[in-house]
């Protein structure tokens, strides 16, 4: 007995055919832009490593900010450089910091844009690491959940629709979780980096950021990059303390696992196409090595093919304008 040839052509002849059938599909709504806020005034400070991306005053900060906007794009992620660190992580839990200012004068101008506003030391740290750090070099957890909830209670205050706590201490989503609830923010969603590798992806933020740790590494509380089960456990416990939203970083790297949390937990799964993910397309197509828009869409859709309900990237403002000319 013979069959006919299958033929899957049929429904590739044509752009529209292909539309027609098309089953993963990007939309502006998909897409979470991160923004680097600093001190000062007037400020628009290049990022090397990381073209067309740049560490912006709050006086600039709001001029980007209505331009995401006027994209469609929902959602904004704050990352702050402050004036200066110590080792108590102060800039990252004062009222008056760059966060908070920025939150304020975000919710002022475009009062419909999510904030999200990224919970950790690293950046306020004198040493860079993402937690109290002991003099045998040891990050101290507990002591550091202290911090962790003051600074995300000061996030709330200010007006952030959602807290993101990416330092990746043990039980610090319960214990944030608690925190807000008692200053009677229980309204607050709470969106965990929860699957966070110790990952060689993350360079280009470093700069981005001022993050760098001044010693060691963060493999003692950021995830080994060869393991998925740790990365369920981790998950599992987050929603357990409270979490409403889960995180995979970085992604491009990651899918499986990615994947596998979207499967396991049905739980609306943000994913990070991380700095590195980003700066390598840039370098790339700066020598004409890859189409840059071909490239990033393709990266894009393999995110969201693989779950991602969220995906936070740098390229969403290049992104959305692409998607508003189709």
């Amino acid at each position: 007995m013979t069959f006919p040839i299958q033929r899957m052509r049929r429904l590739r002849t044509s752009e529209n055919m292909r539309s027609l059938i098309r089953e993963t599909q990007l939309d502006v709504k998909d897409f979470i832009y991160p923004l680097f806020v600093t001190y000062g005034r007037d400020k628009r400070n290049m990022i090397q490593s990381m073209p067309g991306i740049y560490q912006l005053s709050v006086d600039n900060l709001i001029k980007e900010v209505r331009e995401i906007d006027r994209l469609g794009i929902s959602a904004v992620l704050l990352f702050g450089i402050p004036e200066s660190k110590d080792c108590q992580a102060s800039g990252a839990y004062d009222p008056e910091g760059v966060v908070q200012q920025a939150i304020r004068a975000i919710k002022d101008t475009c009062p419909d844009l999510l904030v999200i506003t990224d919970v950790c030391l690293c950046e306020y740290m004198d040493h860079g690491h993402c937690g109290i750090v002991e003099r045998d070099g040891t990050v101290n957890n507990d002591a550091s959940l202290e911090l962790l909830a003051r600074e995300a209670l000061s996030h709330a205050e200010a007006g952030a629709d959602i807290i993101a706590p990416s330092d990746m201490m043990d039980g610090r989503i319960g214990f944030i979780r608690k925190a807000l609830d008692e200053a009677s923010f229980s309204h607050l969603p709470i969106m965990s980096y929860a699957a966070k590798y110790s990952s060689a992806f993350y360079g280009p933020f470093r700069e981005a950021a001022e993050s760098a740790p001044k010693f060691g590494n963060r493999k003692t509380y950021q995830m080994d990059p060869a393991n998925v089960r740790e990365a369920l456990r981790e998950v599992e416990l987050d929603i357990a303390e409270g979490a409403d939203m889960v995180m995979v970083k970085p992604a491009l790297a990651y899918l499986d696992v990615l994947k596998a949390v979207r499967d396991k937990f049905g739980y609306p799964t943000a994913a990070y196409n991380v700095s590195g993910e980003y700066a390598m397309v840039k370098a790339a197509a700066a020598q004409g090595w890859i189409d840059e828009t071909a490239v990033m869409s393709e990266i894009l859709l393999s995110i969201k093919r693989a779950g991602a309900d969220m995906i936070i990237t740098y390229a969403a403002p290049d992104m959305a304008r692409l998607l508003v000319k189709s």
